[in-house]
């Protein structure tokens, strides 16, 4: 009952951060398709587009750490934490390194005969990529302090920090605005400066308030806990860095085959569903230390049960916002940004689709990052990963339009979900009968339920505002109506109730006292 406390309030956390970032990034994306033109702003995305991908691996690799850190603490281990957090910091800088000369090499191809660029601004785009290259170093450098903040469950500084770079963000996007420069590299230089201060940040930050956080190599220095955060960090980067390589490559051959605008199309989608997808990010952002906690302790039941609850909620939450956004996109576009992109509100509709399948499975793959046992599944997935990229090339070559690419990644989810619940029985010994029971079964009723109500004022009433007020309503009345009666088991209502009348008392006690 505490840790789902804890969740809770965690989660509770994050998402008062995602109410402030997410209406000030998709106005920061407004005032940079503006002042960028659609052709600037589609470079920046094939080019720079690994930056964008950069929170993913900054994800992926901050919860490599976490779970080492969490397991120790869950096993009651605290010297071990500090050799961890040490021994982290040597091999993110060894990374950084690894990674940096690889994209230099990988650099020099893309501007001679892959990438399809107007001629006066190639010059323009060589600068940016090298911006992207300094954004990524320090990126990945920044990951130990991001997994001690996970691991410490300080979600209230995590949300602060994020606050934090999204006013910076729109900071930069107002100033790119109305400066008279070369506003493309500019902005490339801005967001370079921005990933070195928010390093800065978070490491005076964790380096003041936890004791862990303290680069001694001298006193902290494991060799064999460096070998064995090798391994495991090196598979799960493995899984990590093709997952970049086929986002950020099917960019590339969407670029090849149909050019920037397209890339600027992609570069709308995936803000606006990378932004959507925060809802039940910040969740598993919040449960995910608990899992490993749990699996440190020795109690493998818990974990399994916790991923499972943790993957139905992830899936509720990506719905709540995402079905009527979904249902009402044409007039959030017009609403939202002055020149829409072809092809943005299509790419957006099939992204999120993607995303909402992949909520099923989501905290599965995190179940064996906690045992540990991850060589083989990394491998599989890893293969698995460049399914999209190379599907698509083919297919593009046969004069498919480009929104194939996003029906390919669709398949692609739907197979990873396989893929993944096949390594949780093998590694966790989960019982796939008790998933569809508890995870498919639930979530299947609710999402056809709110769909239902959700299209009964998109049917009956015309376009507008009234329509997409009284969508948003209906949506979110049936929503919690439907969850609390179909989507969870008496157990989670009980839970529910006790939760929400803490958090009552909790409200009550801050107003007796203001």
């Amino acid at each position: 009952m505490e840790s789902a406390h804890r969740v809770a309030n965690n989660t509770g956390i994050l998402y008062a951060r995602m109410v402030i970032t997410v209406f000030i990034s998709l106005y920061s994306t407004r005032l940079i398709l503006a002042a960028l033109g659609v052709v600037d702003f589609g470079i920046f995305n094939v080019v720079a587009g690994a930056i964008s991908m950069l929170t993913f691996l900054n994800t992926a690799m901050a919860s490599a750490t976490q779970r080492f850190m969490s397991f120790s603490q869950g096993s009651g281990d605290p010297d071990r934490v500090k050799t961890i957090f040490n021994v982290s910091v040597v091999l993110h800088i060894t990374i950084a390194i690894l990674i940096l000369v690889i994209l230099e090499i990988v650099g020099f191809y893309l501007f001679n005969g892959i990438l399809v660029i107007p001629s006066d601004r190639v010059t323009v785009a060589k600068i940016i990529y090298q911006f992207t290259i300094i954004s990524t170093f320090f990126t990945i450098i920044s990951v130990p302090y991001d997994a001690a903040l996970n691991a410490r469950e300080n979600m209230f500084v995590f949300a602060l920090f994020g606050i934090v770079e999204a006013v910076l963000k729109l900071a930069i996007a107002f100033y790119v605005t109305y400066a008279s420069s070369d506003k493309l590299i500019l902005y490339g230089l801005l967001m370079t400066l921005l990933s070195v201060l928010l390093l800065i940040i978070r490491a005076v930050y964790c380096q003041r308030m936890y004791p862990e956080c303290r680069v001694d190599l001298k006193e902290h220095f494991s060799k064999p806990v460096f070998s064995e955060m090798t391994k495991f960090a090196g598979w799960t980067f493995l899984g990590s860095s093709t997952s970049i390589v086929a986002n950020y490559g099917t960019g590339v051959v969407i670029n090849m085959f149909f050019g920037t605008v397209i890339n600027a199309a992609q570069g709308v989608a995936a803000q606006v569903n990378g932004q959507l997808g925060a809802f039940a990010m910040n969740m598993l952002k919040a449960i995910n230390p608990v899992i490993d906690k749990s699996e440190g302790g020795g109690d493998r039941q818990k974990m399994l049960m916790i991923s499972m609850t943790g993957a139905k909620m992830s899936f509720y939450l990506s719905i709540l916002f995402m079905i009527p956004v979904f249902i009402e996109m044409p007039y959030i576009f017009r609403f939202w940004l002055k020149n829409i992109p072809d092809y943005a509100i299509l790419f957006c509709r099939l992204a999120l689709i993607r995303s909402v399948i992949e909520q099923l499975y989501i905290t599965m793959s995190n179940s064996i990052g906690a045992v540990g046992k991850i060589k083989s599944y990394q491998i599989s997935n890893s293969i698995l990963n460049l399914f999209p990229l190379v599907i698509s090339y083919i297919l593009f070559k046969l004069n498919f339009p480009p929104y194939t690419l996003y029906l390919v990644f669709i398949g692609y989810t739907m197979l990873g979900g396989i893929l993944t619940l096949y390594f949780t029985k093998k590694v966790c010994d989960l019982s796939l009968r008790l998933y569809i029971k508890e995870v498919i079964m639930p979530s299947s009723v609710v999402v056809v339920l709110v769909i239902g109500f959700t299209l009964i004022p998109f049917l009956l009433m015309q376009e507008g505002f009234l329509r997409f007020v009284t969508s948003g309503i209906v949506s979110t009345m049936s929503f919690f109506v439907f969850v609390w009666f179909f989507g969870f088991k008496n157990e989670e209502r009980t839970k529910s109730k006790e939760i929400l009348k803490a958090t009552a008392i909790k409200i009550k006690g801050l107003f007796k006292v203001a």
